[in-house]
């Protein structure tokens, strides 16, 4: 069987590529895992720590849905130019309540 030197430089250039990835895989691992030393899970359930706490609520405020009609009301305002008019009608129509 004959040298074949394109054979040769192919698998040379192969083996030096697997070489190549190896040593910056490992070297990126050893990057990474020394910046994240220290650095630990946050815990599952945060809120229950929250629970401990005295004189604090467990949860935030509570979500409040606008009507659509306000919105409208607030929009066409503002297309108009009228946009303090119509918050103030809105803060009174909240004190009313």
């Amino acid at each position: 069987m004959k040298f074949n030197p394109t054979v040769a430089l192919t698998f040379l250039l192969l083996a030096l590529m697997f070489a190549a990835g190896m040593v910056s895989g490992s070297w990126g691992f050893a990057i990474g895992r020394e910046a994240l030393k220290g650095i630990t899970q946050p815990e599952v359930r945060p809120t229950n720590n929250l629970t401990s706490r005295k004189g604090t609520p467990a949860r935030g405020k509570e979500i409040v849905f606008l009507k659509e009609q306000d919105i409208l009301k607030r929009v066409k305002a503002q297309i108009e130019g009228k946009a303090e008019e119509a918050q103030k009608d809105e803060n009174k129509a909240k004190t009313q309540e």
